[in-house]
């Protein structure tokens, strides 16, 4: 039986099966797995990663929505070796996770990309209880994720994560790595959540909101896109001029911009709608 044969992958839970023995090497080299690490892995699939992973560490939890593909994987590993979670991710507490294995987490996975950009959100929530993420994503995600300001792929996403996470791209994967083969590129990316004294986002549904705001229209100016404050907010004190764009605008700047609407009486924040995801 090949490996085409022994599954065949779901395009509604946007399955593409890793089998390049180099470019799992490099993946695995790149997380650099420790014994003792608590290994959570989003969507093992057919256990590319899993296998060296537990090689390495002696037990991985994984989580998997596919109910073939957790009844293989249990055939192949045992309970002591592979714990799984037969769950959507964006379900999954890791919060919950955390605390049941004893503390906090690494996260590794091969994100399936129709739903990528909602599972980076979800994981946001829980950055205080994870160690670290390597994940692989469409390129193009990953592009958006580490660009910087005045670029014209920064944006929402850019500026959330940049907000909470070192960010570091650790390889390029092509399309041949996988079966079948996707019609696009893809990227390994490297995510270890700043320190708690790191992060000055004073709250993070205002920020969220402010963020989402700003580039929802991302060609006008912020005076427009967030007119319904802009008139009390200190702008030369921030540092930002209202004529600026929200692409113009560095991760630092939005912070500050944020934590400047969230200081507002509640009554003058009444046009912002807290949003995480």
């Amino acid at each position: 039986m090949t490996i085409a044969d022994a599954h065949i992958a779901r395009k509604r839970f946007g399955q593409n099966f890793l089998h390049d023995p180099r470019i799992i090497a490099a993946i695995i080299q790149a997380i650099d797995p420790k014994p003792g690490d608590r290994i959570v892995e989003i969507g093992p699939g057919q256990a590319a990663l899993t296998a060296p992973l537990i090689t390495t560490i002696g037990r991985v939890h994984a989580i998997e929505i596919d109910r073939d593909l957790a009844a293989r994987l249990r055939e192949r590993f045992t309970e002591s070796e592979l714990a799984i979670t037969e769950q959507d991710v964006l379900r999954t507490s890791f919060f919950a996770l955390a605390h049941q294995l004893g503390g906090p987490l690494r996260v590794v996975g091969n994100l399936p990309y129709n739903i990528s950009t909602p599972i980076l959100f979800h994981l946001l929530e829980s950055a205080e209880h994870i160690t670290d993420q390597h994940l692989m994503l469409q390129k193009e995600v990953v592009d958006r994720m580490v660009a910087s300001h005045g670029s014209k792929i920064y944006g929402r996403l850019s500026v959330m994560l940049q907000a909470r996470y070192q960010m570091e791209r650790c390889l390029a994967v092509p399309p041949g790595a996988f079966i079948p083969a996707p019609k696009v590129d893809s990227a390994v990316v490297r995510m270890v959540p700043l320190q708690s004294a790191a992060v000055k986002v004073r709250d993070w549904p205002i920020f969220a909101a402010v963020v989402a705001l700003a580039f929802s229209q991302r060609r006008k100016m912020l005076r427009k896109s967030l007119a319904t404050y802009s008139a009390m907010l200190e702008w030369e004190t921030l540092g930002i001029a209202p004529t600026q764009r929200a692409e113009e605008l560095s991760v630092d700047q939005f912070v500050g911009l944020a934590n400047a609407v969230a200081s507002l009486p509640l009554e003058s924040r009444q046009g912002i709608e807290p949003r995480f995801s």
